[in-house]
């Protein structure tokens, strides 16, 4: 188990497998934060948040084969992007003013990237907002 703290934090990561295995007797997706093990069978996809959120696989057992594609955004690329095209340690040494500004804001941007994901208790709404949710009106 693992998580991917070279992705972006709150970037969604797509995960797909493939293979030739009882999805039944192996080859789980483990999220321990969740507190959720889950059947995986070939041809599966699930979205999580890699960079911050546990994951893992159960084995699948001798002469089994298991495939995954996964996808990512790399954290650094936008850190890239938001450093004017240069390194931090880069924009530190050609802009101290910016990059002093920078740092400072790094709490606020945390929070504004946390507050990306839906809470518990904000899921139902938030997919009503989103139209996932139709809510029946009764005449």
């Amino acid at each position: 188990e693992h998580t991917d703290s070279g992705n972006k934090a709150n970037g969604i990561c797509p995960i797909w497998c493939s293979g030739s295995f009882d999805h039944r007797k192996g080859g789980h997706l483990i999220l321990r934060q969740l507190g959720i093990v889950l059947q995986f069978p070939p041809g599966s996809m699930i979205l999580i948040p890699s960079a911050i959120l546990m994951h893992g696989n159960v084995a699948i057992g001798p002469d089994k084969t298991r495939v995954s594609f996964t996808q990512y955004s790399a954290g650094g690329l936008f850190r890239w992007v938001y450093y004017d095209f240069q390194s931090e340690e880069a924009l530190k040494k050609t802009d101290k003013v910016k990059f002093d500004r920078m740092w400072s804001e790094r709490a606020a941007r945390n929070e504004l990237a946390l507050n990306a994901f839906s809470r518990l208790d904000e899921l139902h709404s938030d997919r009503v907002a989103a139209g996932l949710v139709r809510i029946a009106v009764s005449k």
